[in-house]
Formats: structure tokens, C-alpha cells, sequence
């Protein structure tokens, strides 16, 4: 049962009608219900670094995309690091100690990290796949041995990594998950549809902290040069009617960096790289008040 909130029939969500199609999807709902517009949701200013924290609060420090990229990244204060995945080009075993490396110098107290679709050697079935391809798309990966990479969530020491799982963590409940939808073949790629719905219903409720690698629709998943959406519509409604998060931080789309609000839940792009893969995104902070004692 949820913490604290009143006992409701459990929501189910089945594949939206215009799932395969995001931007279709994102003009039909704004036609018909303005989903997307004002007064349902707003933009959101990043609070500065120096803003005081209130009290009775929780300083999350929100980044993504870091690609490898960590040296010139001023870190704010805070008290727990959020990572939304692609922390690497590739997932290679010295790219994860590289990253290692960097959280066990962060003074966080927790740091919540999951991967994202460039840690290819995170996801079994694709490191599977990859070794049974006659052509080497990715020969850096191809040519690790199965011990390389067998265990590589285990060099992620200075951290909490989420894969379909939570954690709580200051009292919230913390949930994190790495699937996106098809993009080029990539690691945790799914088909828009059941199958990432399927992962999705395995978020339970109750929890307060979503992590996502990859952007719910109409939030911060516009790609200006295709001019699309690109959001996956199941996480959306899994967002907007099942799970209702406080907050939602994810990555994945380098362009749509930024905060916005439905009122409810705030949705954090935190990409640290920008398109051109330069890490000059700030780290985004945000205050949630503290959960009630349990």
C-alpha cells in the first residue's frame, strides 16, 4: 500500500492509441484536452545555487548525459545526487571506473544513479546480441570478454544503482529504470507499446522519486531538428494517473534540458551535455520537504 495516501482502486494503463506516433500523440492531446498548455503545465526556473535551503527540507542535485565528461563540471551543494544514466560513451569497464571515481569525490551523502541507452554493456540481451553480430558495431564493446562485463554494475561503488528497483533513501522512496523507447539500437531499447509499458507497470506505487533515462511525452523531449516529440506516451500516463511522483528527473534527449511542472510532479530534464556532446548544462537542484517521519 501507498504511504499515506487514501486507498484508491488501482489504476490500470493499457497502450495509449497514438503510442507509435509522439508527436501525433502530443498534438492530439493538446487539441483536445490542452494537455500540455498552460494552466496544466508551466516552465520552471532552476533555483540558484547560493538559494538558501529551506528547513525541513531535501537538496536533490539532479545531472544526466555526463557522457565521460565529468572533469569541468562545477557541482552544487546538496544532499543526494540524482544520475539519470549515460554516464559513459559505451559502457566500457574503464569508463565505469572513470565515473566511480568521480561520485566517491562528490560530497552527497546518497548518490542515486541508473543507466542510460550508451551503457551497452549494462544490458545483458544486448551484449548477447552484440556477440552473436558478424559486424562489429561497436568494436570497443565487441571485444571485451564476457568476465569483463559480467559484473560491471558491481565497480559502481560509490553509489545506489537502480535497475527496475528502489531504494529509500532520507525517507523517499526512489525508483529507478533505464528503458527508452527504439532509437537506433542501442542498449535498453524497447518498442514504443506493451513493451515498455511492461517495464513501466513495474514501477509500484507510492513511490516519490522517479528516475527515468529518457523523457516522459510533452516534457522536455522536443528534438528541434527532427521536429518531434519523442517522449514515450506510456510513461507519460504512468506518470500523470498511476504513479504520481513529487518529482520525475531523466536525460536522454541532450536538447530538452530544463524544468517543468503538471502541477503534481515536477519533470527535470537534467542533460549535462548539450547536442554537441559539450558537458555545460548545469547540475539542476530542487528542495522537496522532508517526508513525515515513518
Amino acid at each position: 500500500m501507498a504511504h499515506g495516501m487514501p486507498s484508491q482502486g488501482k489504476v490500470t494503463i493499457s497502450v495509449d492509441e497514438y503510442s507509435s506516433n509522439p508527436t501525433q500523440a502530443f498534438t492530439h492531446y493538446n487539441i483536445n484536452q490542452s494537455r500540455f498548455q498552460p494552466p496544466h503545465v508551466h516552465m520552471v526556473d532552476p533555483i540558484s545555487y547560493d538559494s538558501p535551503k529551506p528547513s525541513g527540507h531535501t537538496r536533490f542535485v539532479c545531472v544526466s548525459d555526463t557522457h565521460s565528461r565529468t572533469d569541468g563540471i562545477q557541482m552544487p551543494y546538496g544532499d543526494v545526487l540524482l544520475h539519470t544514466g549515460d554516464f559513459t560513451e559505451l559502457g566500457l569497464p574503464s569508463e565505469v571506473k572513470k565515473f566511480n571515481d568521480w561520485l566517491g569525490g562528490l560530497p552527497y551523502e546518497f548518490k542515486v544513479v541508473i543507466a542510460g541507452n550508451h551503457e551497452l554493456t549494462f544490458d545483458k540481451d544486448f551484449m548477447a546480441e552484440l556477440v552473436k553480430q558478424d559486424y562489429y558495431r561497436f568494436p570497443s564493446v565487441s571485444k571485451l570478454k564476457p568476465e569483463d562485463f559480467d559484473n560491471v554494475q558491481s565497480l559502481l561503488t560509490n553509489c545506489v544503482y537502480l535497475q527496475d528497483s528502489d531504494v529509500t533513501v532520507k525517507g523517499y522512496r526512489i525508483y529507478g529504470a533505464p528503458w527508452t523507447p527504439w532509437f537506433n539500437g542501442w542498449g535498453f531499447n524497447l518498442p514504443r507499446g506493451q513493451s515498455l509499458l511492461d517495464k513501466w507497470n513495474l514501477i509500484p506505487e507510492g513511490i516519490d522519486i522517479l528516475m527515468t533515462h529518457g523523457p516522459p511525452l510533452g516534457f522536455r523531449d522536443w528534438v528541434p531538428k527532427e521536429l518531434q516529440r519523442v517522449g514515450c506516451v506510456e510513461l507519460l500516463n504512468t506518470v500523470q494517473r498511476r504513479v504520481r511522483p513529487k518529482l520525475h528527473v531523466f536525460g536522454g534527449i541532450h536538447e530538452g534540458y530544463g524544468i517543468m511542472t503538471d502541477g503534481y510532479t515536477t519533470f527535470i530534464n537534467a542533460s549535462t551535455c548539450t547536442v554537441s556532446f559539450q558537458p555545460t548544462n548545469p547540475p539542476i537542484v530542487f528542495d522537496l520537504p522532508n517526508p513525515p517521519s515513518s
